[in-house]
């Protein structure tokens, strides 16, 4: 098996079983007997899982399979920090986004005027959103919090390093939205003014 972009999703990734039909991936493409999707027939939940469901559950797939065509494969306890970065790593192939190289004369420059050869990488928000699926998705499975790799140290100076980069090598500011303050008082009723 491999791993390769989603197709539904530019950030996202799906493991496909070479073996099977091109058009048939391995990620809730199962076709149950009378021809529905078992993806999109259950009939032990009156709702589909929302697309946040659905991109957590492809991603720890994706991660699963990785640790499992790892040289050695490793098992999810086995898995720390440092096997999180080298998948991070790993998805950074199939990035879209242009990340400048220092050298590069279009280096901080949100809107380059030419093409250049510098490599396309995963984008800091894809990451880090990422990560977050993975982490909560860990935990569901029956990871302890405290012994969850994707919240790793490591993993998250990473992450920072990569935005901090970006940000100058793309010159995008990453700034945290602020919250408005709440209001003090009392609301105004409903339709008065």
């Amino acid at each position: 098996m491999e791993l390769v972009p989603g197709s539904n999703n530019p950030g996202s990734y799906e493991s496909v079983n070479p073996m099977m039909s091109p058009s048939s991936n391995a990620i809730g493409s199962s076709i149950a007997p009378g021809g529905s999707s078992s993806a999109t027939s259950s009939s032990s939940s009156p709702t589909a899982p929302s697309r946040y469901e659905n991109q957590k559950r492809r991603d720890w797939n994706t991660f699963c399979q990785y640790l499992r065509n790892h040289r050695p494969p490793l098992s999810l306890g086995m898995c720390s920090g440092a096997h999180v970065l080298e998948f991070l790593r790993y998805l950074d192939q199939f990035g879209k986004t242009k990340v400048h190289n220092q050298s590069c004369p279009f280096f901080g420059l949100p809107n380059p005027p030419a093409p250049c050869p510098c490599p396309l990488r995963q984008a800091w928000g894809s990451l880090d959103a990422l990560i977050g699926r993975l982490r909560a998705a860990f935990e569901e499975h029956g990871g302890k919090p405290e012994a969850n790799p994707f919240g790793a140290r490591a993993v998250r100076l990473y992450l920072r390093e990569v935005r901090d980069f970006q940000a100058k090598a793309r010159g995008v500011s990453y700034e945290k939205k602020r919250k408005r303050p709440k209001q003090k008082g009392p609301l105004p009723a409903p339709g008065a003014n």
